[in-house]
């Protein structure tokens, strides 16, 4: 096993080798060296610090996956995993990609430079600020899930596919929140989600990339706002109590009105009713009376034609006694005696 001073300058020597004399002198190390490698160089070399010597960062080696794996070095024999796939570059220049499963390379021709998820990632888009159609300030937050669609255009198209898709998810989501007023942007969220995936997805074709949803979080406006807000709540709920009880009070009079009516229509329908009763009582009673009086004189008329002179004798004397109670009742009633001419005669 080598010493540590031969180890740091073996790591030396790899640094200042080809490429290719790198990847097999990284095969042929002993067991120690490739843990150096693997915990040393590789997370130095993966975050460009040795760009221009052909580390793994930078270039001859490959360059970070969107998904933030380092491409494996060419064994020859490669075992794809599921939901991903490799880039080859062969002599620098883009050659095939791999699908999942069991691929053969050809050694220091074949590169692999670029690993690929295909899987469904989450990006968490930070807050940010963004102002609306009525000038408010709003804190908006948001989580953007993707897909890679095609491998080579998100190797190639893009230098680091996260980074732009959330950039451009920012600058979206500020640009159409521009054109919706307070009260819309909060209250049509599900459209804001939609309009942002729509425009991500036509500037994001170009880079292989399929934005699936956009979710916006939280929504943070201003205290102030929020103030003002609370209030306008607050006087709604107070007009809407406030119609309720006016229309409570007004369909209340409706009703007292209405009954009123209603008993005025009964009470003059029961007096129309009480006077045609007594009208026609006082009908049959005259018609009655009638009646009688029609018997009587037809008794009177039969009587004096069975008797003659004698029966004539008993009308006048009927009719004298009928006129001297009448008399005798004017002179009560009134004053003035009135006497008539023929008092002899009676």
């Amino acid at each position: 096993m080598p010493t540590p001073t031969n180890t740091n300058a073996h790591l030396i020597a790899l640094r200042r080798r080809p490429a290719s004399l790198c990847a097999v002198a990284a095969f042929q190390t002993p067991g120690g060296m490739r843990r150096a490698l693997s915990s040393s160089i590789l997370s130095k070399w993966s975050n460009g610090q040795n760009d221009g010597g052909g580390g793994f960062g930078g270039g001859r080696f490959g360059r970070v996956s969107s998904a933030g794996r380092l491409p494996p070095v060419n064994t020859v024999i490669m075992f794809v995993p599921q939901a991903s796939v490799y880039v080859v570059e062969r002599f620098g220049k883009f050659h095939k990609i791999l699908e999942p499963g069991l691929a053969v390379l050809i050694p220091f021709i074949d590169r692999i430079r670029y690993v690929q998820s295909l899987k469904e990632n989450a990006v968490e888009i930070p807050t940010q600020s963004a102002i609306t159609h009525d000038n408010v300030t709003l804190e908006i937050d948001g989580v953007l899930y993707y897909r890679i669609e095609d491998p080579y255009k998100a190797s190639y198209g893009v230098e680091d596919a996260e980074f732009a898709v959330s950039q451009l998810a920012q600058t979206t989501m500020r640009a159409e929140i521009g054109q919706l007023t307070l009260d819309r942007t909060l209250a049509e969220r599900t459209q804001l989600n939609t309009n942002i995936v729509n425009a991500i997805n036509s500037a994001a074709f170009d880079w292989g990339i399929r934005c699936l949803r956009y979710e916006i979080r939280d929504v943070h406006p201003p205290e102030n706002v929020v103030s003002s807000m609370h209030k306008q709540v607050s006087a709604e709920r107070r007009k809407r109590a406030e119609i309720l009880e006016s229309e409570g009070a007004r369909q209340a009079a409706i009703n007292v009105a209405e009954g009123r009516k209603q008993a005025m229509i009964l009470e003059s329908e029961a007096e129309k009713m009480t006077q045609i009763n007594m009208a026609e009582g006082e009908a049959e009673s005259i018609r009655l009376k009638a009646a009688a009086s029609s018997q009587a004189i037809a008794q009177v008329s039969t009587a004096i034609k069975e008797h003659g002179n004698a029966a004539q004798d008993a009308v006048s004397l009927s009719v004298a006694e009928k006129y001297i109670e009448s008399f005798g009742k004017i002179a009560k009633e009134g004053t003035t005696v009135v006497v008539p001419s023929n008092v002899g005669d009676a």
